[in-house]
């Protein structure tokens, strides 16, 4: 039926792969499907008829939406990046975005498409689960998963606040000494 897809659902493979009615998607993400937060990651959605005929993105009214886990139905996407055609593998003007993901974490990626050309293909919505990777590059110090709201009085901060505690403690109890040891003189 889809000769050129892998049936598999599993998310340690290369590629993820879902069909819908009449149409099946391979969602490919740079590097090695293996997302960093903080860092621009190419995905790309390889859309394929019965029979395996390319759906470029010229002939589909597709958009992406981006979801962090968990997800609540009804809330808003947390990214929505604009499609763009790619050519990757064997595919030529297949769907494609830049995705910076804010945080690690899990995240869900929507596709939701129709035809230009009604009667072309079914209109689909694939979901897929990626998993992102802490990245190399962060605008803070600060770690939290995109799973959890962010509490500033839990954040661990950097080790400069704990020189400056462990400092303000050193200093209290030389002055904590220096009067009682003031006081013991005098009392001789």
């Amino acid at each position: 039926m889809y000769p050129q897809l892998n049936r598999s659902n599993s998310t340690t493979v290369a590629h993820q792969v879902q069909i819908s009615d009449d149409v099946g998607a391979t969602i490919h993400i740079e590097p090695k499907d293996n997302p960093r937060a903080g860092e621009p990651s190419q995905a790309w959605f390889a859309l394929t008829r019965k029979g395996g005929r390319v759906i470029p993105l010229t002939q589909c009214e597709c958009e992406l939406l981006i979801y962090a886990e968990p997800y609540t139905p009804g809330e808003p996407a947390l990214l929505e990046p604009s499609l763009e055609p790619v050519s990757a593998e064997r595919y030529q003007g297949i769907p494609g975005a830049e995705i910076t993901f804010p945080r690690p974490g899990l995240y869900q990626l929507q596709l939701n498409g129709k035809p230009k050309t009604e009667g072309s293909f079914q209109p689909f919505k694939f979901n897929f689960q990626v998993t992102v990777a802490a990245g190399t590059f962060s605008e803070s110090k600060t770690v939290q998963n995109i799973n959890y709201p962010e509490n500033p009085d839990v954040n661990i901060k950097s080790g400069l606040t704990i020189a400056v505690v462990a400092l303000t403690v050193l200093v209290s109890w030389l002055v904590v000494f220096f009067i009682l040891r003031e006081i013991k003189r005098r009392e001789s």
